[in-house]
């Protein structure tokens, strides 16, 4: 491995505990915060939190398979939520499950997920051309 893709799965790393916390802050807060705030940031930083995680593993990768597989990940996550046995919903009753597999099925989670996921992509992205070109 090198020094260099070291270097970037920590900074990736740093990246999604700071949006471990904000998203979390996001379901503590939740009388603090404005009602959109509330309602909508948890989900778009969970998958911004999936995006980086895929970053950490594919960091030698393009960033748009880190997008791809952040979407399909997102997405399995949501739709397996239509899935209702009881082995499941034993497991998303507790703290971590619920956060990782969720609920219930919301179609507007998709859209969330999409946004944060784009929205961390399209900052990867712009980043990624800076450094690469202050690098030449």
């Amino acid at each position: 491995m090198r020094i260099n893709d070291l270097k970037e799965r920590l900074f990736y790393i740093c990246i999604c505990l700071v949006v471990i916390v904000l998203g979390l802050s996001t379901r503590v807060c939740t009388d603090q915060l404005p009602l959109f705030v509330s309602r909508h940031f948890g989900d778009a930083l969970w998958g911004s939190m999936v995006y980086f995680m895929f970053r950490v593993l594919l960091v030698n990768q393009k960033l748009r398979l880190a997008f791809v597989w952040s979407l399909v990940f997102s997405f399995g996550i949501e739709f397996s939520q239509l899935y209702q046995a009881e082995w499941i919903n034993s497991i998303r009753s507790t703290v971590l499950g619920g956060l990782i597999l969720g609920k219930g099925f919301l179609w507007i989670d998709l859209v969330r997920y999409l946004v944060g996921i784009a929205l961390c992509y399209g900052l990867d992205q712009y980043f990624h051309q800076k450094v690469h070109r202050n690098n030449k």
